[in-house]
């Protein structure tokens, strides 16, 4: 049976590629962001991924104003970037897995999410970005699913209904009849909103209690509508959804085996957690 071997949460700004692509890893602004993936890497030297079934949100990519579902699965046998206008180069083409992907499509229509499947898909920055994190020469030796959640056009889908969407992830993933070691990644927030009166607003004590709540209390942040967390983490720190839904795919229990938190990057609140789940 397939088994989900962690989870790892990570901001996505666009700003991250320009560092990325000017190699600014070791700028005093940017090195205290990189450093802490350098545990990232080792443990993923050592768990070797076969599949990442990534969690994020599109920008206007794939997905704009006129067509945004709730929530999207990518169903292709490959998916690539393409420029944003943001200045940020694209990266090599990922490998996708189209029969895992059916196996949670499948599944979770039977659990009565209602989604739209993509055999064809572009893939942004919220899940570009996140990879090269990971595996920063970009020779990805995995192949992905991209799951995507609308955290951009009303109504948005409640903490809890994301919570619910990472249970069935996980659920689907242990009913695969493959040995494959799959990754979860969920990339976005935490606390920023880049428009409006409370442009710049980072909420620091929240997005730390959110960070313990991942191994304390996972489902704390459920308790919040969603008007209450763009108060609480500002319009754009909704994104912490991805979060939710990949602390869920984990199961009852985890461990935090590596976190980070650093501010600002763009004014954004960038975390990092790495999780394994506990049987």
């Amino acid at each position: 049976m397939a088994k989900i071997i962690g989870g790892i949460t990570t901001s996505h700004v666009p700003a991250i590629g320009r560092a990325i692509a000017k190699g600014l890893q070791q700028d005093p602004y940017w090195k205290p962001f990189f450093d802490g993936f350098l545990p990232i890497h080792r443990w993923l030297k050592e768990a070797r991924p076969d599949v990442v079934v990534l969690l994020y949100n599109d920008h206007g990519l794939n997905f704009f104003l006129d067509k945004m579902p709730t929530f999207s699965v990518g169903a292709a046998s490959e998916y690539r970037n393409a420029d944003e206008g943001w200045g940020i180069p694209t990266v090599p083409p990922f490998k996708g897995d189209p029969a895992l992907s059916w196996q949670l499509i499948e599944s979770l229509v039977g659990e009565e999410f209602d989604l739209t499947t993509c055999q064809e898909m572009k893939v942004d920055h919220a899940f570009t970005l996140p990879m090269a994190l990971l595996w920063p020469d970009q020779n990805w030796p995995v192949r992905v699913i991209p799951v995507c959640i609308n955290t951009v056009q009303d109504p948005l889908p409640s903490a809890r209904r994301c919570w619910k969407l990472g249970e069935a992830i996980g659920r689907a993933v242990a009913q695969w009849s493959t040995d494959d070691r799959v990754l979860i990644l969920g990339t976005g927030g935490l606390s920023h909103q880049l428009d409006g009166e409370r442009a710049g607003f980072i909420n620091k004590e929240f997005d730390l209690r959110f960070m313990d709540s991942m191994v304390s209390d996972p489902q704390w942040a459920t308790q919040f509508t969603t008007r209450e967390l763009v108060e609480l983490a500002g319009t754009q720190g909704v994104e912490l959804l991805m979060w939710l839904s990949t602390r869920a795919a984990l199961g009852d229990k985890a461990v935090a085996l590596h976190r980070n938190y650093h501010i600002p990057i763009s004014n954004t609140a960038s975390g990092l957690m790495l999780l394994e789940p506990v049987a």
